[in-house]
């Protein structure tokens, strides 16, 4: 290579940039070809990129449609906005409630007596002990931090709920203590172990005792919790925001006196603006498929993609899940989106929508409209209930026969029969283990009760138990007059339910009936959905392996055992458009396969090219090797010619002195 430059000295003709023009004349079809290739597949990636970022836009507004909740939005509206509303679409129904605000709740507030300044008198030193809402914090008050501000401070820091500050009122500075929340249970109590010996006084740090007996604070704000009357009936709770009241709705209180009708409806265009930005996302995915793959007839010129069977297969899938009937509605009011409002433009492709006709639908026939887009299983037993489908889960009917009720476990005592009972320091207290897992400690009232007003307040001290309350666990007493026995039932259905009596008093078993004893166990329902084996948990029975039922939870709340039926399990539009996407667009789909093929076809371009380069460089060195020998030879013929050249002009002379 390094040679090449003295090319042509000796032919004047062979000459590098010959041996260049050769070079380039080898490689550019070659190249041309390859930049071609090379080209176009790049093309075609960055086609079927927007081709699936197309066709992923439409995956969320038909997620959103598979949903059954989002088919049943609902609104509320308060006649007065000193009661507002806000509300669970999930959970809400329709119905009309008037509220009336009796009472807020407040968080209270303390006040101490007036001092002289906030810095510098003294309170006194002892032990502060605090408790808010149930927690406790003891406090050790010193030289260190007896004055208000030192008071105020430690107080703030201890983190227990209250809140700590200084006033000055003008003659003199008060501490003033406030509860973090509001309600009742959040009332302050301070009891107080004062070093001058005397722990109810006026005078070192007991004036700050506030414990219900002795009172030194001011109570300027009383703790109280929010009341309020729901259709008549009177709800307490310990802040002014009460949920949990009507199911899916909150009730944000603003002002005592208020009066509101609030109405809760479904929001029938709430559902119309879903099912619109479907359409919108589908006309946009539309839009890009003509882009992409579409022909101008004027200019006769196509997309990247005109032809793909790849986009083509995806079209013609796409639309014939848009048209179809849904399976399961062959005999439903509502059987295809056209029949709701959603019809193809048949100059454009893309869909139309008529609200109208989508909401008079949604509200004449919305059970068919939820399983036209979302998944539905109609059970014909209404003790049936269908839960969910799997992934696997076919559309179709499924008979149910079950083998097994579900129960609750249970214990039951002795008969002691139906007298009243006195409750006193010898029978008072019981400790129960429910389900298996959770230890509840009651302790009864003291007095005289007939064996159900008992039985009430057995169910009333494990209603409010905190330990079963933290583990969402629960117990039913009742009392069986014809048999003279208390009995308790764990809350929970299967073989998980349990209540058992770990610890009771010297006299609960002789004038109770109770002793300490372990409960029966629940049984988890069993039987089979559409002839596949299920797995019963409390009341869900589950099918497991292969088949059509794979997949679907359905809970059976009662009746007897034998054939119950069949469910008809519809996958609506929503639910089978978002698994055809995701088969398009995953990781096995059909784009990443085509796309996987172009990288391939990209990386054997990259191949070509390293080729060409090693061919056309041996193609270089063969021609530098040609042109030197050629250059050499012609050398030395020049050389020879110019040998002779001069040999001719030598005897030329003596040729003429001869003549």
């Amino acid at each position: 290579m390094a040679g090449i430059s003295s090319l042509g000295i000796g032919s004047g003709v062979l000459t590098s940039d010959l041996v260049d023009q050769l070079v380039a004349a080898e490689r550019k079809p070659t190249q041309a070809r390859l930049d071609f290739n090379q080209q176009k597949a790049e093309a075609l990636i960055s086609a079927y990129g927007a081709f699936r970022s197309a066709i992923t836009e439409l995956r969320l507004p038909m997620r959103q449609l598979s949903s059954a909740e989002s088919l049943m939005a609902f609104s509320a509206t308060s006649s007065n906005d000193e009661i507002e509303v806000s509300i669970d679409s999930t959970q809400a129904k329709r119905g009309s409630y008037s509220v009336v605000v009796d009472q807020l709740a407040q968080a209270q507030s303390l006040a101490s007596g007036t001092f002289a300044d906030k810095d510098t008198a003294t309170l006194g030193t002892g032990t502060l002990t605090l408790n808010v809402g149930g927690e406790s914090k003891e406090l050790t008050i010193d030289s260190s931090n007896n004055t208000l501000q030192g008071l105020a401070d430690e107080i703030n820091d201890a983190g227990i709920g209250v809140s700590a500050g200084i006033i000055d009122t003008g003659n003199g500075f008060r501490l003033v203590l406030s509860a973090e929340e509001t309600g009742v249970d959040n009332a302050i109590t301070i009891s107080v172990a004062d070093d001058d010996g005397n722990n109810t006084d006026t005078t070192g740090l007991s004036q700050l005792a506030f414990d219900g007996t002795t009172n030194n604070l001011t109570e300027t704000v009383a703790a109280q919790d929010a009341i309020v009357q729901v259709n008549g009936i009177s709800i307490s709770r310990p802040t002014n925001t009460v949920a949990n009241v009507v199911d899916g709705v909150t009730f944000e209180l603003k002002a005592e006196g208020a009066t509101s009708t609030v109405k809760v409806d479904q929001d029938f265009g709430a559902v119309a603006d879903r099912v619109q930005a479907f359409v919108d996302k589908f006309n946009s995915f539309q839009q890009a498929i003509d882009s992409l793959a579409g022909y101008n007839a004027e200019t006769q010129q196509g997309g990247l993609l005109t032809g793909d069977a790849t986009v083509r297969g995806v079209q013609r899938q796409l639309r014939s899940l848009l048209t179809g009937i849904v399976p399961g509605l062959e005999k439903g009011a509502v059987r295809s989106l056209a029949d709701v409002g959603i019809t193809t433009n048949a100059q454009t492709g893309q869909l139309d929508f008529d609200r109208t006709v989508f909401q008079d639908q949604l509200e004449k026939n919305s059970d068919d409209v939820i399983a036209l887009f979302a998944e539905q299983g109609r059970a014909s037993d209404g003790q049936i209930e269908f839960l969910r489908s799997g992934s696997s889960t076919q559309p179709g009917n499924y008979a149910v026969n079950i083998t097994q009720i579900a129960t609750q476990g249970s214990l039951q005592g002795e008969n002691v029969g139906t007298g009243s009972v006195t409750i006193d320091a010898d029978n008072d207290e019981l400790t129960l283990v429910v389900d298996g897992s959770t230890t509840a400690s009651i302790q009864l009232t003291a007095g005289t009760y007939t064996r159900d007003e008992l039985a009430a307040e057995i169910q009333s001290q494990l209603s409010s138990n905190s330990a079963l309350g933290a583990d969402g666990r629960s117990v039913q007493v009742e009392f069986d007059a014809v048999n003279g026995v208390f009995s308790f039932k764990s809350g929970e259905y299967g073989g998980d339910s349990n209540v058992s009596l770990t610890a009771v008093d010297t006299n609960s078993a002789a004038t109770l009936g109770l002793s300490v004893k372990t409960g029966t166990l629940g049984k988890d329902v069993a039987g089979t959905i559409g002839g596949q084996a299920a797995t019963g948990e409390g009341q869900v029975l589950v099918v497991e392996g292969s088949g059509g039922a794979s997949g679907m939870q359905v809970r059976i709340t009662g009746g007897d055992t034998g054939a119950r039926g069949s469910i008809n399990f519809i996958q609506g539009v929503g639910d089978r458009a978002v698994d055809l996407i995701n088969s398009i667009v995953g990781a096995d789909g059909t784009l990443e396969s085509r796309t996987d093929g172009l990288q391939r076809e990209l990386e054997s371009i990259a191949e070509d090219r390293a080729r060409l380069e090693v061919r056309i460089e041996s193609y270089r060195e063969r021609l530098v090797k040609q042109f030197s020998a050629a250059d050499s030879l012609i050398a030395q013929l020049q050389s020879t010619q110019d040998f002779v050249s001069q040999q001719l002009a030598a005897l030329a002379p003596r040729n003429n002195q001869n003549n």
